[in-house]
């Protein structure tokens, strides 16, 4: 039997974004906007927005194995605050496993969105770092998918 490896770790991401958090908040909670920042191209997604509710994304890797990234919404507060767990399986294999609290923010007449990950990552399926980044670029598409939406283009 072979040593299986858990690494636990933190992270804490702050973007602001021009709209108010309620426009914020309903970007995250309407299944067709989520679906279009949060899920790639060749992505499915499937959103039920509630509290109990189950939220689902799969992809694919470039070699073909299938990741299922999947959520159950714990707590929603609208335009406050979402936590939710989360666990990403590679294959068949469990990777992660992750708390994840939202925070929504008046900032001026905008939002300081506060996104803060407590996660454990098992047997070297996925990196604390691979997921800020990946978690970054997905709070950096919200941002795109506000603008666009804002602006009416």
């Amino acid at each position: 039997m072979t040593d299986r490896q858990i690494t636990h770790a933190t992270f804490c991401l702050e973007r602001h974004y021009p709209p108010p958090p309620a426009r914020v908040f309903s970007a995250w909670a309407d299944p067709q906007a989520k679906a279009s920042w949060f899920s790639g191209v060749d992505a499915t997604h499937e959103l039920d927005f509630r509290v109990g509710g189950h939220e689902v994304n799969r992809a694919r890797r470039t070699d073909g194995v299938e990741l299922v990234f999947e959520s159950w919404y714990r707590d929603i507060v609208p335009d406050q605050r979402l936590v939710y767990t989360s666990t990403l399986n590679a294959g068949d294999e469990l990777a992660t496993v992750s708390l994840t609290t939202v925070e929504f923010h008046h900032e001026g007449a905008g939002t300081r969105l506060v996104l803060t990950e407590q996660g454990t990552f098992l047997n070297g399926n996925e990196e604390p770092s691979w997921r800020e980044q990946g978690t970054g670029a997905w709070l950096d598409a919200l941002g795109n998918f506000l603008r666009i939406h804002e602006s009416g283009t």
